[in-house]
């Protein structure tokens, strides 16, 4: 598997993004954002285990992952962001989600 370096992997990076970063909330996701001082994003997606089973975990995952694609020329560079899906994501089509993700970013004063 190829390295790729807009994917948060590392715990530093999550604990900084915990505890200096700013979270926005809207109807299907959180944001939680802190600027990396880097020429590009590094985002993550989670879904806990109280959204659903795996296969509703990895579908909310995918709807935020696909968003994110389709979004990505919208948003300001040079942040980490981390997407949190919440348990009113199970029903919901794509379209909605990012809807949802593009009102947490303007939130967060993270779109262009």
């Amino acid at each position: 598997m190829a390295f790729r370096p807009e994917v948060l992997r590392k715990k530093a990076d999550f604990d900084r993004l915990f505890k200096k970063g700013r979270s926005v909330g809207d109807k299907y996701v959180v944001l939680f954002y802190f600027a990396n001082k880097l020429d590009h994003n590094r985002y993550a997606f989670l879904a806990s285990k109280k959204v659903g089973g795996s296969v509703v975990r990895n579908r909310a995952r995918r709807l935020m992952r696909e968003s994110i694609r389709l979004m990505e020329k919208e948003i300001e560079t040079g942040f980490d962001l981390l997407f949190i899906a919440r348990a009113t994501i199970v029903e919901t089509r794509q379209q909605e989600v990012r809807r949802s993700m593009s009102k947490a970013l303007k939130k967060g004063n993270i779109l262009k």
